[in-house]
């Protein structure tokens, strides 16, 4: 597959990309996370999603440690070309690294945030391999 279309994204000054990872079936948002061009590119043979950590300034294969993939349904780009979104299959049901199915687990509530989704799994046991 020619990669042309890797040109088209407009990349932040890092040669950075926003990527949202939506559940392909219910519609809600997992995840936000950073792609650069090879973990896009990887992304769209892999047919999982790969994103770029900040922290570790490494490429990482969501799901590595977990188990917990995203299988990739679509990739769809914005109309400003600068955020990626993912409809995938979270396998496992859980995309947050608190055990969690979505990351968006808080609320604002009385000018507090609050928990109002469950932990999945410990994370202690999602992480111990």
């Amino acid at each position: 597959m020619s990669e042309h279309w890797l040109g088209k994204v407009n990349w932040n000054d890092e040669g950075l990309v926003p990527a949202i990872a939506q559940d392909a079936v219910s519609g809600d948002i997992l995840m936000v996370a950073w792609m650069n061009r090879e973990a896009l590119k990887q992304t769209a043979e892999r047919g999982e999603a790969v994103y770029w950590s900040r922290s570790r300034k490494k490429l990482w294969h969501k799901g590595e440690e977990s188990g917990h993939i995203q299988k990739v349904k679509e990739i769809r780009l914005d109309c400003d070309e600068d955020v990626i979104l993912l409809k995938v299959e979270q396998v496992g049901g859980i995309a947050c690294h608190t055990g969690r199915r979505s990351c968006f687990f808080q609320r604002l509530e009385g000018g507090e945030w609050k928990a109002v989704e469950p932990v999945l799994k410990d994370p202690h046991e999602i992480y111990s391999r």
